[in-house]
């Protein structure tokens, strides 16, 4: 049987895609990813896979985000992706890419959704002064990081913490959960009904929850 092909969408420096490549190489993912795709032609994440499988355009030289968000559809329907993953994505996508590829994409956000949709998550907890912190990786709908979520990751927050001190904490716990989330999406137990994400054929009624071990605490027997 062929491993899953998974497309990554990033912009930055491509740590979570990193996480993903890592879990690969230790065999905790079935997958190989088939392009990775940037709207940062600059993007670090780009250096982390061979050329054959770098995509990226400068999406400010495109007269509207459609066009765009068109031309970087037909780049990744080329690869025949099983799964569509946004590693640090950070454009919002049109409801027409996501439709395109809805039922097999996901993001992961820093944040423990439904709290703080959209940037600056880390410092928008402190001001909050929540006492926990942390990610979450959801279905991608038309709607601003409001899908369905997944599984989350949970931290503490630590008296003195700054933005940056949640975000350097935070970031191993975001790789070990998008690893583990993969790894599910791959092995067929997941899929988006409606406006709910489903393991196993039954809805999540809350998100799971990764470990200390890096591993999701499954609601129900496996």
């Amino acid at each position: 049987m062929s491993k899953n092909r998974i497309a990554i969408l990033v912009s930055g420096r491509g740590s979570n895609l990193q996480a993903l490549l890592d879990a690969i190489d230790a065999g905790r993912l079935d997958a190989r990813i088939v392009g990775v795709f940037s709207d940062r032609p600059r993007a670090a994440a780009l250096e982390r896979v061979p050329e054959p499988l770098r995509w990226s355009a400068d999406a400010r030289r495109f007269p509207d985000r459609a066009g765009f968000d068109a031309t970087l559809a037909d780049a990744v329907d080329a690869v025949r992706p099983d799964w569509v993953i946004c590693a640090g994505y950070m454009r919002i996508l049109g409801e027409a890419f996501i439709s395109r590829f809805r039922g097999r994409l996901l993001n992961i956000h820093p944040s423990l959704l439904p709290k703080y949709r959209g940037l600056h998550t880390h410092a928008r907890a402190l001001e909050a002064g929540d006492r926990e912190h942390g990610a979450s990786v959801h279905w991608v709908v038309p709607e601003l990081d409001a899908g369905a979520v997944i599984a989350q990751a949970v931290i503490p927050v630590l008296p003195g913490d700054k933005p940056e001190d949640l975000a350097a904490r935070l970031l191993p716990r975001e790789h070990a959960l998008l690893a583990a989330v993969a790894a599910l999406a791959v092995s067929g137990r997941l899929t988006e009904q409606g406006d709910e994400a489903w393991l196993d054929g039954q809805p999540l009624l809350k998100p799971l929850s990764l470990d200390s071990a890096g591993q999701l605490t499954l609601p129900f027997a496996t």
